[in-house]
């Protein structure tokens, strides 16, 4: 089952804007149109450890971002070991989003890792040598991430080719690493 998220206030805003328009207001048309430079922002994710799924629009066709659905982002991109969440960078939930829309649409991206707590993060580094001290993910800056019936390699391809931020490719672990920090590469 798939939770669906219809964000109030983005209905209320569109509803808005058109009775504006129909009544003449061409500063409301001018407004929008200067917004609607993105198609809708739709997401399909589970969380592998969590065994949660969220689909959501967090974008509407108007560039207008839905707060709730954002905060559905949040709480199922949360740390998976103390719960805590952060506000994840939009730039991450939009490479995501580019990332869907490049390999077909419509997938559900099963997210291994996203918001990592410093207690998480560190007991990780322990046992771990490939984990950042100061990793993205601490920041809403990171996701690990797999989608079922698309080869790792080929998302990692993707990623890069979208050049939005780090991709680190993690075959034997089965997953891709994406984040909107600096543009690098990395093979763990």
């Amino acid at each position: 089952m798939r939770d669906q998220i219809l964000c109030r206030r983005m209905f209320l805003k569109t509803t808005a804007f058109f009775a504006a328009s129909l009544l003449g207001a061409k500063s409301a048309f001018a407004k929008v149109i200067d917004l609607a430079r993105l198609p809708e922002g739709k997401l399909s994710l589970y969380s592998v450890n969590n065994r949660e799924r969220l689909t959501v629009t967090y974008r509407n066709s108007l560039g207008e971002y839905c707060d709730e659905a954002l905060q559905a982002l949040n709480w199922l991109l949360r740390c998976h070991i103390t719960n805590e969440t952060t506000q994840m960078d939009l730039r991450v939930i939009e490479s995501l989003n580019r990332l869907d829309d490049v390999l077909g649409g419509n997938n559900e991206i099963h997210i291994i890792s996203g918001y990592r707590s410093p207690s998480y993060n560190s007991r990780l580094r322990s046992v771990s040598h490939g984990v950042a001290k100061n990793s993205l993910h601490m920041k809403g800056m990171a996701v690990d991430l797999a989608i079922p019936g698309v080869r790792l390699d080929q998302i990692r391809r993707t990623a890069l080719s979208l050049a939005a931020g780090g991709v680190g490719y993690y075959p034997g672990n089965g997953f891709v690493h994406i984040d909107s920090g600096k543009l690098r590469a990395w093979q763990g």
